[in-house]
Order: structure tokens, then C-alpha cells, then sequence
């Protein structure tokens, strides 16, 4: 039987939850409506489509708003929410737990549906944000996980056809094979090119994914917005939406510090090939760990309650 804990309720008028709900999809409009103009132009973005692309969270499924866990939401147009997937109405067992008068309509997240079926989802998430927490931050790989996706690409299938490489393809390479290369992250190995595999220290895996991500990694910084997503809507909408914003700002770093000229996109390089383009680097990878380890602190805290009710099953 479903519940309402004494504790764990927060219950939301209507009047304040609309005020949040438009707040935040004013702010997911700022990204998500340049992106779906470029889309109906059938024009491309490097950079700013990354987020909508790459990741499988759509702009529509953004646009929806999530109080989260643990919040109910009253009045008629929370009505909307029964059809909402991990919704569920309160009955009046529910309504009177949570202090609310016979009658009232009222919606919550369903806790029970979403543990059957996020189960796996939420306790892979749990390793990899209290792992990735817990480890020291390495700061020595200058971004060359993307030269290493392009490395001899003249040999392979050119990765952005429509970019063009800022020292061309000979300097590129000369630059993946005069540093160090040690990406601890699977999901950027995995798209280096056959040559630049063998070139890189460490060989991170899906296997060994949960032991090797750390918190100075851009790409496990950005990754944050994955984690946050997957697991809506446990999740306020502000949390994510702060994890999209920290992501955003990642992969301009990121591009920044590729091997692709952004100049007429509006960025300029941050060149790694040189001292001052590393130091550079680096200091952005600092400021990006300490923002990202406060998220992952604030959604191992809003996900604690999930993570206890697993436990005690």
C-alpha cells in the first residue's frame, strides 16, 4: 500500500509549484529553443547541440518540471500528473497522513513504481557519484581524449566532416604523440580512433568504469547531467537543470581545448599544445571539480532516501 511518511511529506500549493514549474522551463528555453530552430534549419552546432544530442534526454522530456521526491503537489492541474510516468494521485489514507483535508486533489511522486523498474539505474549511479566522490582529482590529460578521436582520422571515418582542424592533420597528430595521453574515461576512449588506443596509459572500460572515473575528469563532471536525468523524477527539476548548466560549461572547455578551430562559432581555443594552453586547461578543470563534487554531494543527499528504501527491501 502506498504511503505518505509523517517527515518526508513537503506539500506545494498550486499557485507556488506553477511559479517553479514556469521558472524552470523559461530556463531550459534559453538552450533548448536556439537548438530546436538549428534542428528545423537542419543546421548544426558543435558545441551547443552536444547536450541534446549526445545525451537521451530530450528537449520536451527537459521541459518537464519535477518537484522531486518526498513533494506533493495540490490543486486541480495536478490532476495532469496521473498521467505522468512515477506519478500517482494521493487517496484520502494518503491526504490524511499528510495533513490534507478529505477531497483534495493531490499529486506525488510514486516511489514504489520507480524502484521497480529504476532499481539497477539507481544503485549504478549511487557507486559511480560516492566512487568518483571519494577518489583525488587527476589533472594531467589537457583535454587530449578529443586529438586522440581524430588522430590519423585520415585513415578512418572523419569524425565532424564540417570542422576543420586548427593545426591541421599532421600538427594534430604531432600533438597526440609528443604528450602524455591517460583519459581515465570510458566513454571518451571509446572514441578514439584504433590508431590512438594503443597510445593511451590507461585502459578504462565499462567493465572498470566504476573504479577509474575521478572528479578532475571533464567528461565524469559532465556526466552529472546523465546521472541527474536518468534518475527523474526522484529529482527536483533545479538540480538537474544546475547539472545541465555545470555540463554546458564543460563542453565548451572541452571544444575549446580540441583540436578543432571554433573561432567562427565563438570560441576561441584554449591551446594545450602550449604551456600557457595547458595551465589554462588545468585551471578550468579545477573550478569544474569543485562545482561538480558539490552536485554530487546534493544528489547523493536528495537520492539518500531512495538508496535507504533498497535497503531495506
Amino acid at each position: 500500500m502506498h504511503t505518505v511518511k509523517p517527515g518526508q511529506r513537503h506539500v506545494l500549493p498550486m499557485d507556488v509549484w506553477q511559479h517553479r514549474e514556469a521558472a524552470h522551463q523559461a530556463r531550459v528555453r534559453r538552450y533548448a529553443d536556439p537548438y530546436l530552430a538549428r534542428r528545423s534549419a537542419g543546421k548544426k552546432h558543435p558545441v551547443e547541440d552536444f547536450l541534446f544530442t549526445y545525451y537521451t534526454q530530450k528537449p520536451g522530456q527537459l521541459l518537464r518540471w519535477h518537484p522531486g521526491a518526498g513533494t506533493i503537489l495540490t490543486g486541480p492541474d495536478s490532476a495532469d500528473r496521473s498521467a505522468w510516468k512515477f506519478y500517482r494521485m494521493l487517496d484520502d489514507d494518503d491526504l490524511a497522513a499528510a495533513g490534507l483535508p478529505a477531497g483534495t486533489t493531490a499529486a506525488t511522486f510514486d516511489r514504489d513504481s520507480f524502484l521497480a523498474e529504476r532499481r539497477e539505474a539507481l544503485q549504478f549511479a549511487g557507486i559511480i557519484l560516492r566512487g568518483t566522490a571519494l577518489r583525488p582529482a587527476q589533472f594531467g590529460c589537457f583535454g587530449l581524449h578529443e586529438w586522440a578521436m581524430v588522430y590519423r582520422q585520415d585513415k578512418f571515418e572523419l569524425r565532424h566532416e564540417y570542422l576543420q582542424l586548427r593545426l591541421g592533420a599532421a600538427g594534430t597528430d604531432r600533438v597526440v604523440e609528443d604528450n602524455r595521453v591517460r583519459c581515465s574515461h570510458f566513454d571518451a576512449f571509446r572514441f578514439y580512433t584504433p590508431d590512438a588506443i594503443p597510445l593511451n596509459e590507461l585502459t578504462p572500460s565499462r567493465d572498470n568504469q566504476r573504479s577509474m572515473e575521478q572528479p578532475g575528469c571533464l567528461h565524469a563532471n559532465m556526466d552529472l547531467y546523465k546521472w541527474a536525468y536518468k534518475l527523474s523524477p526522484a529529482l527536483p527539476s533545479e538540480l538537474v537543470m544546475d547539472c545541465f548548466e555545470l555540463s554546458w560549461r564543460v563542453r565548451a572547455t572541452d571544444m575549446q581545448a580540441s583540436p578543432y578551430d571554433l573561432e567562427e562559432w565563438g570560441y576561441p581555443p584554449i591551446p594545450i599544445e602550449t604551456a600557457a594552453g595547458k595551465a589554462e586547461y588545468v585551471e578550468h578543470q579545477r573550478t569544474f571539480s569543485a562545482e561538480a563534487q558539490e552536485l554530487r554531494t546534493r544528489l547523493l543527499d536528495a537520492l539518500a532516501p531512495l538508496f535507504a528504501g533498497i535497503r531495506e527491501d
